[in-house]
Parts: C-alpha cells; structure tokens; sequence
C-alpha cells in the first residue's frame, strides 16, 4: 500500500540519519512526509501532489494511522518516520549554530524563537501572502528568496499542497543547493507555539485526534472529509488480497 507510493522504508532515526549524511554542497533535493490526506490526493493521477512526490529525493511515512492501515491492507508492517520528530531531531542533533537555514512561511515570532533557542546566526524568513501558491509572481518572489540565500536546509510550512509543489520548483532550478523539507506545523510544535498532542496518544496513533480537538474549525474537514479515502483504499487492498488468498 505505501511502497507504491514510493515511500522509503525508514523510521525517524533512519530518516535523520539519511539527511545529516546528506552533503549540503549537493544540488538541491527535498523530502516529503505522507499522511491520509496526502494519500488520498495521491490516489487522483492528476492531482499535483503526485508529480511533487515522484520528483522528491526522500519520501517518509508521517503517520501511524497509515502504518496501521498499511498492516491491516497487506498483513505487514510500515516504519513511521512523523515530520515533527525528524524536524525535532534535525534541529536537537544535526544543524549546528552557523548552518544556513531557510524558512518559508511561518513569522517572525517563530524564527527569532528558533534563533533564540538553538543559537541559530543565519536563519532567513521569508513570508509569502496568502494564496500565495496560485501567484505566480509570488511564487517567483519565494524562489529568488530561496536563492538569494543558500541554505544547507529549506523548511516550507505553507501547508498541502503548496510546500511540496513549491520544493519540486525548487528543485528544477539550476545552481540550487541543500536539503528542502515540507514540516506542515512542525516548527510550530518544536518552539510551543502549538501544543502536540501527549506522547501516549501519538503511540497510540491518536495525535489527529488531539489535533481535531484542539483546532476543530480548521481541521475538521481534513481529518473527517479530505482523509477518508485512506480507509477505502486500504479496504480494497485487505479484500483483494484475502481474494487471493
């Protein structure tokens, strides 16, 4: 179910692994993290997320909920590697104080909260206007941005599926370099500026719940609406395969 998607194999101590071995020198490639939402998206042919995906260096299982699925469709299991704990982690144990980083998205609230407390001396913000996705000359406003400031890391926090496809144009640009990564709210966990959900229910597989809770009006339509198709195509899957069998 998730491999044909493409989704590597890694748990979150693999996947940071991956990434600190990455040269920053490297052209630029990114890293995408699928949950339900993402793979109902996948599953339309045309949806842009699926050329975002093809084109990704790295793309990581985000969610427990899709590893139980993946077990209940195919009978095996599915490493999770969550964009908040790689992000966590990445901050905690591989970016150094001098790294470049670039922020696109988010405030400035967040960034001088990161600098404040990783002793981070070159992270550069930048915030694009709302909509900004379907705006070309914003878009372009991002990528001279991007550009104008070589980073070992590119963190995009505009949200599903603006991030990723703006990474695959980061991507085709000539002379880019270092390691781009859609985080959804993850930067937002990591400085407290939202809560995440107790470590018991991330295990249990219940942090979209917590989510729901605590943002209802925002979210409620991406976990009860946009995510459901997931169960449907795990559904298929298990009855095809207890078919076979």
């Amino acid at each position: 179910m998730l491999g044909v998607i493409g989704l590597a194999p890694l748990d979150t101590e693999g996947a940071v692994a991956a990434l600190a071995a990455r040269d920053p020198a490297s052209p630029f490639a990114y890293v995408v993290t699928a949950n339900a939402q993402h793979l109902a998206l996948l599953a339309e042919p045309a949806h842009p997320l699926r050329a975002a995906y093809d084109a990704a260096w790295l793309r990581l299982n985000d969610s427990r909920v899709l590893s139980r699925l993946h077990h209940f469709a195919t009978g095996e299991g599915f490493p999770v590697a969550t964009g908040s704990d790689l992000t966590r982690l990445l901050f905690e144990r591989v970016i150094a104080p001098g790294d470049a980083l670039v922020l696109v998205g988010g405030d400035a609230a967040l960034a001088e909260t990161l600098r404040a407390r990783f002793g981070l001396t070159a992270l550069h913000l930048h915030v694009p206007p709302m909509g900004w996705a379907a705006d070309p000359a914003a878009v372009q406003a991002a990528l001279e941005f991007v550009r104008a400031h070589p980073a070992r890391f590119v963190f995009v926090i505009t949200g599903a599926p603006a991030s990723e496809t703006f990474l695959q144009r980061l991507a085709a640009e000539p002379g880019l370099t270092g390691t781009g990564l859609a985080v959804g709210s993850a930067l937002r966990f990591l400085v407290g500026q939202v809560r995440r959900a107790p470590v018991w229910m991330q295990r249990a597989g219940l942090e979209w719940l917590f989510r729901l809770l605590s943002e209802p009006r925002r979210l409620w339509r991406r976990y009860l609406v946009d995510s459901m198709p997931a169960l449907g195509i795990a559904l298929r899957l298990r009855f095809r395969r207890r078919r076979r069998g």
